[in-house]
């Protein structure tokens, strides 16, 4: 009977609307973008930050962001939040050394009551209220998700300059964020990630040394990472695109 009680109070939980804290990291050192502080740089009529922040402030999903940054831009991102009136936004917090350092950062300051957080990149400002959605509603169902698409490009692999080998693409894919977790998942796979020293560009990866499967959800190749000055001409033409009604798959 325990175990039965145990199955019901499980399904009952699935079917209750989830609270989904957004972790929003703007941390990087913008080493790519020759002088340009991306998460600040215009983006159209907005800092390319905003942009992100109001996809999230805007979603049903979210109930709740928190914002990790570099600690020399804490005053610049609190006043942003003020001047745009982002009052989902409970916390502005400093980032760590590396980005699994700044994703516990920003971890640890998650409301007690979220089921989910959704980590985003701030410097991915084209995200979509719809791509946020689908990949929050799968996370509720199965604990991990995350937007990808295919590849497009051939793939090669290589030894110095030379290339030894041509890479199936069929199989493989372009992983973006929002990546979304179960909070208990996600907070102790990062904890763990930082105690062994592991290497890690997402979190997908933190919850995938704990043996968890990612189911990956519906990515658009317009949900852009900004990491070079060419990146904001793209964004540009994106935003351009979308008033005039046009979208990328």
């Amino acid at each position: 009977m325990p175990g039965l009680l145990s199955f019901f109070e499980r399904v009952k939980e699935k079917r209750t609307p989830p609270v989904c804290t957004a972790v929003i990291v703007a941390a990087g050192s913008a080493t790519r973008m020759n002088g340009i502080d991306k998460i600040l740089a215009p983006l159209g009529e907005l800092p390319v930050l905003v942009h992100s922040l109001f996809a999230f402030q805007d979603s049903p999903s979210i109930q709740e962001i928190i914002i990790v940054t570099r600690e020399d831009q804490l005053t610049d991102v609190s006043r942003m939040c003020r001047d745009y009136a982002l009052d989902k936004v409970s916390k502005v917090v400093v980032g760590g050394a590396t980005r699994p350092e700044s994703v516990r950062n920003g971890l640890r300051e998650v409301r007690a009551d979220a089921t989910l957080v959704a980590i985003h990149d701030g410097a991915r400002p084209l995200v979509t209220g719809k791509l946020i959605e689908q990949a929050v509603a799968q996370a509720h169902r199965t604990g991990a998700a995350a937007p990808a698409v295919p590849l497009t490009d051939t793939i090669k692999r290589v030894e110095g300059d030379l290339a030894v080998e041509t890479v199936d693409r069929a199989p493989l894919r372009a992983v973006q964020t929002p990546q979304v977790f179960e909070s208990g998942l996600i907070k102790g796979a990062v904890e763990k990630a930082i105690a062994d020293g592991a290497v890690l560009t997402d979190e997908c990866a933190a919850v995938e040394r704990l043996g968890m499967k990612v189911v990956l959800t519906p990515g658009s190749r317009e949900n852009i990472k900004v990491t070079t000055p060419f990146d904001l001409l793209l964004g540009e033409a994106i935003l351009q695109s979308r008033t005039k009604g046009v979208a990328a798959p």
